[in-house]
């Protein structure tokens, strides 16, 4: 999946080899105050939330056709490792994505009620996963060593942070063992390297991408990591300067923080996000690098070495919404199309100027 300022296109290896694109074009992107500092990190995260889940079931939509298809196929359609997926898509698939486009893009206008409802489960879902659970796992721990410490302190957040980047990555290593999860892995590696291959103004060939790294400075996955991290200074703000919680009971204490918290949400995600695009900017080279180690290291887990057919197939999205991008609007319904081959899309008179080095991000 790629996206450009107004074009967004989807690339799914079929079974028999072809590729299946879906493309459309995007609004001109974020305007107002969805442009501003700290306001387009949020906007950004539910916008990435959205195209996210739409990538998600364009793909789910080939697999089942595949597997009706194929009587020799296996069907797990309704097996754990597709089960598994659809908790990586509520719980962080979208997420990797959400800052890998370039700087100055925004959020698209004109999604669906039913989209801004499933992105809206999605996140609740995550909130649940991210924040109640690292919260009620640091109350057990407080009460089993019989720590004392009141919620609302900064040992008991610092505690909540640590706790965040434990279930984060527990919950990434864990899923990198599920067949259908490291294929994903693989892809995001295959992002990855398509991006970098763009940014450094080279073709959009193989051979060029093959010899990329699979890290990226941009990637939603050092995004988690960073919000684990800042969450710990957030929180112990937002503790020291709300009242004091006293009900006489530690489970009751501990519910009426994690509601006080839930507003500042917002804020934490826009704080990330601007940190964010000031280490991608300042900190990829020179000494400074080092404040990126902590999200390459995660990454490490969340991205695996591609192999050539799944970098074609990220170099096809690419090169699909690149042409959108430089050259027209995608069709806004019924634009799916499949090619036999990669080398097909290449021959496609509408990409082969894309073979040409592209423009730096």
């Amino acid at each position: 999946m790629m996206r450009a300022p107004k074009s967004f296109a989807v690339v799914v290896r079929r079974r028999d080899g072809s590729l299946q694109v879906r493309e459309r074009a995007m609004s001109e992107g974020a305007r107002g105050a969805a442009r501003w500092p700290f306001v387009r990190g949020v906007a950004s995260l539910v916008e990435s939330l959205r195209l996210g889940g739409e990538a998600l079931r364009f793909s789910a939509e080939q697999f089942e056709k595949d597997a009706e298809g194929d009587a020799e196929a296996p069907r797990t359609v309704g097996g754990a490792g597709v089960k598994m997926l659809g908790v990586l898509g509520a719980l962080g698939l979208a997420l990797f994505w959400v800052v890998t486009r370039a700087d100055g893009e925004g959020p698209a206008a004109g999604s669906s009620k039913a989209a801004g409802g499933r992105s809206w489960i999605m996140a609740a879902v995550a909130i649940a996963f991210f924040v109640a659970l690292p919260q009620a796992a640091a109350a057990g721990l407080n009460r089993l060593l019989r720590l004392g410490l009141e919620v609302q302190s900064a040992p008991f957040q610092a505690m909540t942070g640590v706790l965040k980047l434990v279930v984060v990555v527990g919950y990434l290593v864990a899923i990198r063992r599920v067949p259908e999860i490291r294929r994903v892995f693989q892809y995001h590696g295959a992002e990855h390297k398509t991006i970098t291959t763009y940014e450094t103004g080279e073709a959009l060939l193989v051979e060029n991408a093959r010899r990329k790294t699979t890290l990226h400075p941009r990637c939603g996955t050092t995004f988690l990591v960073m919000v684990a991290l800042v969450s710990i200074l957030v929180f112990i703000a937002v503790g020291a300067a709300l009242p004091r919680i006293h009900t006489g009971s530690a489970l009751a204490d501990n519910v009426l923080f994690f509601f006080e918290k839930l507003p500042f949400l917002p804020f934490l995600v826009a704080v990330t996000f601007e940190l964010q695009r000031l280490f991608s900017r300042h900190c990829a080279t020179g000494p400074l690098r080092v404040l990126l180690v902590p999200g390459f290291l995660v990454q490490k887990i969340t991205t695996a070495e591609p192999d050539d057919a799944q970098l074609e197939v990220a170099l096809a999205s690419l090169r699909v919404t690149l042409f959108r991008q430089d050259h027209g609007e995608a069709p806004a319904t019924g634009g799916d199309v499949s090619f036999a081959s990669y080398a097909d899309l290449l021959a496609a008179p509408r990409l082969r100027a894309e073979t040409a080095p592209a423009r730096a991000a």
